[in-house]
């Protein structure tokens, strides 16, 4: 098969899978790359200059791969690097590349999600702290009142497979009361964080009736739709086998344990070294 040309698919662990299973389902003629970098997850309470590289790092890895086109199917990643690699290293090093994030997809359509012009945005810390979701949603629709929450247990929760376990409810009830404490208007939560689905069962259950709850993979896959439709250069050149394969700098025994439970699937991933100096700091 041909795997030269493909979609990349990256995030710092196993959250875009959420993305990726989703991308999958909706447009699965295409061949896909995806790659976790799992040795240096999380990166949510990264700096904007770690978050950076590392994306870059990831983000070069993938083109190098044959990709002419990746998905930042991570949040933390969306926010601090996105415009960086956008503005500064595409139109230099790599003009007919593109990379695509996830926050705007989100904020283009979210209007449509309240009807008291009222939500909530939960993420990671570095989410929250990088302002993209108020930002981006005041671009689209500035009379939406934007009210953030950072979950920091959340992630952690997911990776080591324990968001089903009873523990977990304490920290999902915790985070979304204290958001919904801030402005009782709130009828829409916006999960900003592709780890975050796993947890809807025990949001839903405990959410107070008519307060919605927005995912982000049917959000991102509808728009990379449209945006290969739009974009025939790119889409004409990338591969249809229905290929998918899995990287991960990480250990991939564990990798393909874990991600199977995102992903939905069986998964079967490769090792790969980005910067073994580097990693081992």
């Amino acid at each position: 098969m041909d795997t030269k040309h493909s979609i990349g698919v990256f995030d710092s662990g196993y959250g875009g899978l959420t993305v990726f299973k989703s991308i999958a389902k909706k447009l699965p003629q295409y061949n896909y790359i995806y790659f976790g970098d799992n040795a240096r997850s999380p990166y949510g309470d990264h700096s904007f200059e770690t978050v950076y590289q590392y994306t870059l790092e990831c983000v070069e890895w993938l083109f190098a791969q044959g990709c002419p086109l990746v998905i930042l199917a991570c949040n933390t990643a969306s926010a601090k690097a996105l415009r960086s690699i956008q503005q500064k290293v595409l139109p230099v090093k790599y003009p007919n590349h593109r990379v695509l994030g996830v926050i705007r997809p989100t904020a283009e359509i979210v209007g449509a999600y309240t009807n008291s012009k009222t939500i909530g945005v939960m993420g990671t810390r570095g989410t929250v702290n990088s302002q993209s979701y108020l930002l981006e949603i005041k671009k689209f629709f500035p009379e939406i009142n934007v009210f953030q929450q950072s979950c920091p247990m959340w992630v952690p929760l997911v990776e080591n497979n324990e968001h089903l376990d009873p523990g977990a409810d304490y920290f999902v009830r915790k985070y979304v009361e204290e958001l919904l404490q801030k402005n009782g208007d709130i009828d829409c939560l916006l999960l900003a964080c592709t780890h975050y689905p796993l947890l809807i069962p025990k949001i839903k259950a405990i959410l107070p009736e008519g307060i919605g709850l927005l995912g982000q993979g049917e959000i991102v896959a509808n728009s990379l739709e449209n945006y290969l439709s739009n974009h025939p250069e790119i889409s004409s050149v990338i591969g249809r086998d229905s290929f998918k394969s899995f990287f991960t700098s990480g250990d991939r025994n564990t990798f393909d344990e874990h991600a199977s439970i995102f992903f939905g699937e069986e998964v079967h991933s490769e090792h790969v070294d980005l910067n073994p100096n580097f990693l081992d700091v």
